[in-house]
């Protein structure tokens, strides 16, 4: 990290999670606000009605039947001692754990107490009851995100249908199913857990995870994801992930974290919540001495509560997490969040980062005079009855109900594989393996990865030459980051030189380091860091575990990236787009500058109310209610936020 202080990271998340997460750990499923917060909030709002109407009834007593004065006072007391108790509560726990929200308690309570000390019932009750407004609106901000997060939790929620050793589905509720059960999944049913695709193909629609507008082909060994919606065949998945361990888990535990944490600015700005105190208790105390008027006292006191300031960064960055989560971006805090947008360095793994992390044919050599298609109908249906990853390259060359018939396969492990096909003996292999069988191999085509061969008995059919290829979002994602001015791209992988090159040379990168082990990637990114540069370090290895630590902001490979990756990162790919990486910081910079404006309009206003309260008759009622009007400006302004969108093309 910088040297400046690095965000709290949040530690890996917990496995063996066998029910599905209560968003709010409420005993309501799908609630927005926890039972404590709605005992709180409760009393607060039944208070202040009671007091309320208390002082709807002084008043007409004390219109209507003047001779009832001093019940009328009876009651003006009563009001203002019921609404007392949680103002003076919450001052208390301020003093017993400072920040920047108590500041605002412990003014309204200086305000309180004064107004008791001089009699001014009135006061004394309406400046809490107007505070209350405050509160809920406070509240209020946060529930926005907090419905996001319950209905991505209900997303996962219901039931499913399980399959029993004799192959037929029941239908259970989620929270009984268990790792390594089979789930029979129809078209129309949405994904309650992660799997595997042991049966069946169809199309998966992952934008409520990933933001990815287009849907995705899986058959037999595919990875699904939780929330996955299938449109179209009959899928049965092996359960592999359950609640808090899915990606959709993932997502509602980083948002619940992120409304908890703090964000930098208001971590800033705490640190001078002692200092603020001290000094506007000090101009009040000067208002009462030198003015000699208590009301002008108390007027100070409610004028410079810090509302605005309080909701200035919290209600911005959460947005903008459940923004990034929207569009397939986990950010584990708000911290993250601000540091994403002064990035200047991409450093990137190669290997199931950049590339698919999976080999592909990337060339057909037939032998003279023989048919490409022949070919590859006899290499395809070969590959087909293996497990190896190259013949399961090949095999992708043709569609399943083009492969040939295979008879009489046997497999010779890392070598090749044999069979026979029409009645006549084929083999697909490595070149020693079709020599071994008295097929006359010629030389093999140059080429920096893996090849196979393919024969017909022993004539030599052709070649097929494998490598692992960029993602196909690649180009126009490194691109994209240069637009936002991520000039210098750095491609360090453990991989040979000339697999980097290759990679390197398709997608216009010219700083390559290869070869290089966890420890020397550890060295390049502290190195970059010291030059004074802010690197972005993307990796999905264990080898990239202490680099992604290292870096400014480091981020793993939702799809494929291993656990020490993911729990290294500061953030995560949910569906493994790089374009994203662009995406995020453009959401980063938008909340950066929202989270300025509002710091602006919190200081700002909360300056213009204390300016009005010293030159003006303002009285300490109207200085909270412009304290609301700050409050409002700050959260309309964070809302800007949730109106961010980036959908992806095809790449």
């Amino acid at each position: 990290m910088s040297t400046a202080a690095a965000p709290t990271r949040l530690p890996h998340f917990p496995s063996g999670t066998a029910t599905m997460l209560d968003p709010m750990a409420s005993p309501l499923p799908g609630s927005l606000l926890s039972s404590g917060e709605k005992w709180r909030l409760g009393s607060r709002l039944a208070l202040a009605g009671i007091a309320a109407g208390l002082l709807v009834l002084s008043f007409v007593l004390r219109s209507l039947l003047p001779e009832q004065a001093e019940v009328a006072r009876l009651v003006s007391t009563l009001a203002a001692a019921l609404v007392a108790i949680p103002v003076l509560a919450e001052a208390w726990q301020a003093l017993r754990r400072p920040s920047l929200h108590g500041v605002t308690d412990l003014l309204v309570a200086a305000a309180l107490i004064a107004a008791w000390s001089i009699g001014d019932l009135e006061t004394a009750a309406l400046v809490p009851l107007a505070m209350v407004i405050g509160h809920v609106l406070e509240e209020r901000s946060l529930l926005g995100t907090r419905d996001a997060i319950a209905a991505l939790s209900r997303l996962g929620a219901g039931t499913t249908r399980r399959m029993d050793e004799a192959g037929v589905a029941h239908d259970i509720p989620v929270e009984q199913v268990r790792i390594g059960d089979r789930l029979e999944i129809r078209p129309g049913d949405r994904l309650p857990v992660d799997g595997v695709v042991r049966d069946g193909s169809s199309t998966l629609d992952q934008a409520a995870l990933t933001g990815e507008s287009l849907p995705i082909e899986v058959t037999v060994g595919d990875a699904v994801q939780a929330a996955a919606l299938n449109l179209q065949g009959r899928l049965v998945i092996e359960v592999v992930r359950l609640g808090a361990d899915t990606a959709i888990g993932r997502v509602v535990l980083l948002m619940q974290e992120a409304e908890q944490a703090k964000p930098p600015v208001t971590r800033l700005l705490e640190r001078f919540a002692v200092p603020y105190l001290s000094l506007v208790l000090l101009c009040a105390l000067a208002a009462l001495l030198l003015g000699g008027s208590a009301t002008l006292a108390m007027t100070v006191l409610v004028a410079a509560c810090p509302c605005a300031l309080v909701l200035a960064a919290p209600a911005a960055a959460v947005a903008g997490i459940a923004v990034a989560a929207r569009h397939g971006l986990l950010v584990k805090g708000t911290a993250f969040l601000e540091e994403l947008a002064q990035v200047d360095t991409l450093v990137i793994d190669k290997t199931g980062t950049l590339t698919l992390g999976a080999l592909r044919v990337v060339e057909v050599v037939p032998a003279p005079e023989v048919d490409a298609a022949r070919l590859t109908s006899i290499a395809a249906s070969l590959g087909a009855a293996s497990s190896h990853p190259v013949s399961r390259a090949v095999a992708g060359l043709l569609d399943p109900a083009q492969r040939l018939t295979v008879e009489e396969l046997t497999e010779q492990g890392g070598q090749g594989v044999r069979a026979v096909i029409n009645g006549a003996v084929m083999r697909l292999g490595r070149p020693t393996f079709l020599t071994a069988a008295g097929v006359l191999v010629p030389s093999a085509p140059l080429h920096d990865g893996p090849l196979v061969g393919a024969a017909d008995g022993t004539t030599f059919l052709g070649w097929f030459l494998l490598a692992d290829e960029p993602r196909d979002e690649a180009a126009s994602a490194l691109a994209d980051l240069r637009s936002v001015g991520i000039q210098h791209h750095l491609l360090l992988t453990g991989d040979r030189a000339e697999a980097a090159a290759r990679i390197a040379g398709r997608l216009g990168l010219t700083d390559i380091q290869a070869g290089v082990t966890p420890e020397q990637k550890l060295k390049t990114v502290t190195d970059l860091v010291a030059a004074g540069h802010r690197p972005l370090v993307v990796g999905d290895g264990i080898n990239d575990a202490l680099a992604l630590r290292a870096g400014a902001v480091g981020v793993a490979m939702g799809t494929g990236g291993t656990d020490a990756a993911l729990a290294s990162a500061d953030l995560v790919l949910t569906g493994g787009d790089l374009r994203r990486l662009a995406t995020g910081i453009r959401l980063s910079r938008r909340c950066r500058t929202i989270i300025a404006i509002n710091v602006g309009i919190g200081l700002g206003w909360t300056a213009v109310v204390v300016g009005l309260a010293a030159t003006t008759n303002l009285g300490p009622i109207w200085a909270v209610l412009l304290h609301h009007v700050g409050t409002l400006a700050v959260v309309t302004n964070a809302g800007r936020i949730l109106s961010f969108d980036e959908p992806l093309t095809a790449a």
